[in-house]
């Protein structure tokens, strides 16, 4: 019998300082009503000076593992979705190993907005192939490292932060375990759409860490069909139907493509998590941040199943289906 790839444990932190539209208005040429017209954001936080992305990570990774009832020692896996390590090399995730108390193996994955659904993937057949019974699945960013305060049109849309959630693998031998945990994975990749969402800088290319560019017109239309197509996918996957979707919790990039893809899917905007308003942009922090305020706020609960879809620079997109939690005989 196949084994099962629960989620049993979820957590998020935010950096402290917390930036209203207001407050940006006092140093860039915007307003609130322009910020919300366009984007659906109200505010983000940031982290401080001397705040490092794995920092961001180590708190949710601790209160992931807190839900999930295991130890820190029971953990032989750590995936870190970032796109601003705290160094070029070596990997952002054996620093939060390091910092967690942690043994096994660590590394980061880099797909952007969509990492922590890529993240997700890998993790889950690196479980299927035995090489972990317990994993930390982190998304973190510091995307105001990325930001040029210059233009308008990207810094007002980012913020930082991280979350993260436990997997555990469990065999079903009695099929007790039927119906539960990461049901389907779907995740692509096409680089001839490369220039519409990028930094204009990078190691090789210059030696330098570089700034956001966005054709921001054109990565909305292609995130709206990418998303939906691939959220199709991991339904037939699973065969599941979008009417056995509890909760769909996109990629939290701004609410105007929240309610495209609603609409295109034909699911309630009351069944769709949105947490953009107060987060903005986190990049591959996104999603697991709205799962977590989805469950603290008594949304999602053990058993339901949950529907997660990102999509990012590269361009690089994925869904995933998920029955989350555990059934109550653990």
């Amino acid at each position: 019998m196949s084994a099962v790839i629960l989620m049993t444990g979820v957590g998020s932190y935010l950096p402290k300082n917390k930036f209203s539209n207001e407050d940006l208005s006092q140093f860039i040429d915007t307003s609130d009503e322009w910020i919300t017209k366009r984007s659906g954001i109200k505010s983000r936080h940031f982290v401080s000076k001397n705040e490092l992305t794995s920092d961001l990570a180590t708190n949710a990774a601790l209160k992931a593992v807190q839900m999930s009832g295991l130890n820190i020692k029971d953990i032989d896996l750590i995936i870190v979705a970032t796109t601003t390590p705290d160094n070029t090399f070596p990997s952002t995730a054996t620093r939060v190993q390091q910092k967690l108390g942690a043994k096994g193996i660590a590394f980061d994955v880099q797909a952007v907005c969509a990492g922590f659904v890529f993240a997700l993937s890998v993790a889950s057949s690196m479980m299927k192939d035995n090489h972990s019974k317990n994993c930390i699945v982190i998304g973190a960013d510091s995307m105001s490292k990325l930001l040029n305060w210059e233009d308008r049109t990207t810094s007002v849309l980012f913020g930082d932060g991280a979350g993260a959630v436990v997997l555990q693998k469990k065999e079903n031998l009695d099929k007790k375990f039927n119906g539960w945990g990461i049901l389907s994975n779907v995740i692509h990749s096409d680089g001839n759409f490369y220039d519409l969402l990028y930094t204009n800088a990078g190691v090789s290319l210059n030696q330098k860490v570089g700034f956001i560019e966005m054709v921001g017109k054109e990565v909305f239309k292609h995130a709206v069909e990418k998303l939906c197509s691939s959220f199709q996918e991991a339904l037939d996957l699973c065969n599941k139907d979008i009417s056995d979707i509890d909760w769909l919790i996109p990629h939290q990039a701004n609410q105007r493509i929240l309610s495209a893809v609603s609409d295109k899917l034909k699911i309630k905007n009351e069944r769709v998590i949105s947490t953009v308003e107060f987060h903005g942009n986190t990049s591959a922090a996104s999603i697991p941040l709205a799962l977590e305020v989805a469950i603290s706020s008594k949304k999602v609960e053990n058993g339901n199943i949950i529907g997660l879809q990102a999509i990012g620079g590269g361009l690089s997109w994925g869904s995933s289906i998920i029955k989350f939690g555990k059934p109550k005989i653990m």
